[in-house]
C-alpha cells in the first residue's frame, strides 16, 4: 500500500536462563496486536527475539530457565533501526550484566530506540548500563533489596506494576510484561486495539501500571490453613461485619488465641487485613466503574469519609483521585 508507514521494530533481548514467560509473554502481545490490524493494512510491528553468541548451546539457541530452547537471531548491529528494545528478565541475569560486550550493545541499542523497556529483572542489565539513573524504575518484588545495592543510583519503587520514566518503561515479575507490552500497544495503536489484544488472549485485567504487584490475600498468605480460608471468607463477606469477635468466631478461636496467632502468622493485626483487603475490593470495584458512593457500601466501610481516610491512609490518594487515574 502507498505510503504505508513501515513496521516498528521490536527487539525482545534473550540470554542463557532467562525466564521464558518474560520472552514470550510480550513477543506475543505484539504478535496479535498485527493478527488484530484492520483488513488490509500493514502488520504495525517486526517482531524479533535477539541475543548475543554466549546466550545458549549453539547457534541461534537460547536454553532459557524452563529447559525450552529459543531461536533467536543474532544481535543486530547496535546503530540499526528501532522502535523498541524489550530486555528480559530471569536467573541468567547476573552473568548477561558481567558481559561488558552485551551491556555496551544494550547502551547502545537504547540510544538509537524510540523507547526502551525491561521485564522483571531485565532492569539490572537496563541498570548495568546506565540507562536507569536518576529514573524511577521497578524490579520483581523479590529482589528489590540486590537491586538497591548494587544500583543506588536508581529510584526504584517496590510496588507497581510497571513503570514509565521517559522513553525507558520497565515492569514487575514475568507476567507484568503483558501488562507493559499491552501499554505499549495502547500508546502506539490506541486503547480500543490494545483492549481487543487483552481480550483475545484472554487476559482478565489490562491493569494499570500503578497497581500493587501482588495482592493483599498473596501477601497475607500463610502455612496455616484455618487463615487462608479465613481470607477467602472475607473476601466472599468483605461488606460484613468483621469485628475481632467475628473473625475469631469464624476461625474457631478465643479473641486472645486468634489475636495472637493471626499476627504471628500473617505479620498483621486482624483489623490491619480487614482494612487492606477492604480496600482491594473497593479498588477494584472503582477500576470496573462502580460508584465510589456504592463501592464504600458494598465493601464495608461504613461510610464514604471512613473509605476516603482509609484510602488517602494506605494508597496516598482519595478513592476519586484514584478513580481518575484507573477507572476503565
Amino acid at each position: 500500500m502507498p505510503n504505508s508507514p513501515a513496521p516498528r521494530r521490536i527487539d525482545i533481548l534473550a540470554y542463557a536462563n532467562a525466564q521464558l514467560l518474560d520472552v514470550t509473554g510480550p513477543a506475543q502481545v505484539f504478535a496479535t496486536a498485527n493478527d488484530l490490524r484492520p483488513r488490509g493494512s500493514p502488520p504495525p510491528y517486526e517482531i524479533a527475539i535477539v541475543a548475543d553468541e554466549g546466550a545458549g548451546t549453539g547457534a541461534g539457541a537460547v536454553v532459557t530457565s524452563s529447559r525450552v530452547t529459543l531461536h533467536a537471531a543474532p544481535l543486530p548491529d547496535a546503530d540499526a533501526p528501532l522502535h523498541t528494545l524489550v530486555v528480559a528478565g530471569g536467573w541468567g541475569i547476573r552473568d548477561a550484566c558481567t558481559r561488558p560486550a552485551l551491556v555496551e550493545w544494550v547502551r547502545r541499542r537504547a540510544g538509537v530506540a524510540a523507547r526502551t523497556a525491561s521485564v522483571c529483572s531485565g532492569a539490572f542489565l537496563l541498570a548495568e548500563a546506565g540507562l536507569l539513573d536518576g529514573r524511577r524504575a521497578v524490579t520483581h518484588w523479590q529482589r528489590t533489596a540486590e537491586f538497591t545495592a548494587r544500583y543506588p543510583a536508581v529510584r526504584l519503587d517496590p510496588d507497581p506494576i510497571f513503570i514509565r520514566d521517559g522513553t525507558v518503561w520497565t515492569s514487575a515479575g514475568i507476567t507484568a510484561g503483558i501488562d507493559l507490552a499491552l501499554a505499549l500497544v495502547e500508546e502506539d495503536l490506541g486503547r480500543a486495539h490494545a483492549l481487543a489484544v487483552a481480550r483475545h488472549l484472554v487476559v482478565f485485567l489490562k491493569r494499570p501500571g500503578g497497581q500493587a504487584q501482588f495482592s493483599t490475600a498473596l501477601a497475607l498468605q500463610t502455612a496455616d490453613e484455618r487463615f487462608e480460608r479465613l481470607h477467602a471468607w472475607i473476601t466472599e463477606n468483605i461488606g460484613r461485619d468483621l469485628s475481632l469477635a467475628v473473625l475469631a468466631e469464624q476461625a474457631g478461636m478465643s479473641l486472645r488465641s486468634f489475636s495472637r496467632r493471626y499476627r504471628a502468622a500473617t505479620g498483621h493485626t486482624p483489623a490491619r487485613a480487614v482494612e487492606t483487603l477492604r480496600v482491594e475490593a473497593a479498588r477494584r470495584l472503582i477500576e470496573d466503574g462502580v460508584p465510589i458512593t456504592r463501592a464504600w457500601h458494598r465493601c464495608g466501610f461504613g461510610s464514604e469519609e471512613t473509605m476516603r481516610r482509609t484510602f488517602v491512609r494506605t494508597l496516598g490518594v482519595s478513592p476519586q483521585a484514584y478513580r481518575e487515574r484507573f477507572s476503565r
